[in-house]
């Protein structure tokens, strides 16, 4: 049984444009043994396109580069890079590019799309194209989305400013030993399947091998994580993407000099205990029964 997939950007094929100018290339999915986690990178021209749609999933999306135009029955948003967001199941939306050179983001789509279901999307009639305006968190019609900064990422900078324009868990920041966590899509934005957010370790930042009642999914953004996967070795860097399933053990090193960053998912939605299984706990128990 498959219970991790490594994927390198030098060896992921980009898929062609469809015919309104759009494309996704697919990290994770059906295929690949996931029940609750489809990810892909997804492309838009600047005069491209995606008709409005439905999905019987939740999509959660995070922009790389670029900017694109979301439409949804509230308005039209234009979107630029750092920019995220969350799309409840049901939710009529249709994608337009934006700019000079379109865009590019990353989707999270929880419970994973299936192919035999037509990937449990269906065509809706167009929405109004509206003037799109740019997102504030402040403003509670685009209480659905947020922003991020890599500054948000350094304890020691944080401020009022930055603080303004973090929509999820009320501007939490959970910081570790080495390891800061920043949650985006989560419960606290309306989130019911999954969970969207940025990780960052210092040089020294290490998590040791666990695993979890969930799938997760790891985009690297910046720096170099040396990964282990179920016993086996990865050098992950920018553009690569991994994927644990359930019961997978896995553990990660920062294995450059500086910054590691990565975006990161969960489906279905971590419990509120026990979300954690680390193996060094078990080594404990079965050290302390022996003796």
């Amino acid at each position: 049984m498959t219970r991790h997939v490594v994927r390198r950007a030098a060896d992921v094929a980009e898929p062609p444009y469809d015919r309104l100018g759009h494309r996704r290339t697919e990290s994770v999915g059906e295929g690949d043994g996931s029940a609750h986690t489809g990810f892909g990178v997804c492309e838009i021209r600047p005069d491209g396109r995606v008709a409005a749609h439905v999905h019987s999933y939740e999509e959660s999306f995070h922009v790389l580069g670029g900017a694109v135009i979301l439409d949804v029955p509230e308005g039209s948003y234009r979107l630029r890079a750092g920019d995220y967001g969350l799309l409840p199941i049901g939710v009529p939306h249709a994608w337009r590019g934006a700019g000079d050179t379109g865009g590019r983001w990353a989707d999270m789509l929880a419970p994973v799309p299936r192919a035999r279901y037509g990937h449990d999307t269906q065509q809706v009639p167009a929405l109004p194209e509206r003037d799109p305006v740019r997102i504030d968190v402040r403003d509670p019609r685009t209480r659905s989305f947020g922003h991020f900064e890599p500054a948000q990422m350094d304890p020691a900078k944080q401020s009022q400013d930055l603080l303004a324009v973090s929509a999820s868990m009320r501007t939490a920041l959970l910081v570790y030993s080495g390891i800061t966590v920043k949650p985006m899509v989560d419960g606290d934005l309306g989130a019911v399947a999954s969970t969207m957010f940025m990780v960052q370790y210092a040089p020294d930042g290490v998590a040791g091998t666990h695993d979890h009642p969930f799938e997760e999914t790891y985009l690297i953004l910046e720096g170099l994580a040396d990964a282990t996967f179920d016993g086996e070795r990865y050098r992950l860097g920018p553009g690569d993407v991994a994927w644990a399933g359930v019961g997978c053990v896995h553990g990660f090193a920062n294995a450059g000099e500086g910054t590691l960053r990565w975006l990161e998912t969960q489906a279905p939605q971590p419990p509120a205990r026990h979300s954690y299984r680390f193996t060094r706990d078990w080594e404990y128990l079965r050290e302390a029964l022996g003796s």
